[in-house]
């Protein structure tokens, strides 16, 4: 069987995410990408994850590569940015890099559950 119409590789997949606020499990902050006029703003780690998934979505409709997106910096403080970078997804989960902007760090991970788990510890600790 081809993986062709199972896996489909990333185009413009990368979205920009600013952490203004992580606070007991509850995040709070903008995303940034391509597809978006302006930041989008989203006040739940699970908001954020929906958002995304919705401009994946458009990607199968348009099949337009777009260009990276630059992160706008606020005068607040943020308290982390990170890129998002789905590089496959397959059913209801992804593949893909998450790197963090302030500390210059990148990490694969294999499924949504996992990038949550990452966002979490990487936010608490």
């Amino acid at each position: 069987m081809a993986l062709q119409g199972r896996m489909l590789p990333c185009r413009s997949r990368e979205a920009v995410v600013t952490v203004k606020t992580y606070e007991d499990g509850i995040m709070d902050g903008c995303l940034q990408h391509p597809r978006l006029e302006k930041k989008e703003t989203f006040r739940s780690l699970s908001q954020m994850i929906l958002l995304l998934n919705r401009l994946i979505d458009l990607e199968y409709c348009l099949n337009q590569p777009l260009p990276l997106v630059q992160p706008e910096y606020e005068e607040k403080k943020s308290m982390a940015v990170f890129r998002i970078q789905i590089l496959f997804r397959e059913h209801s989960t992804w593949q893909g890099r998450l790197i963090w902007q302030d500390q210059n760090q990148e990490v694969v991970f294999k499924s949504v559950m996992e990038l949550i788990e990452l966002l979490d510890e990487i936010l608490a600790g």
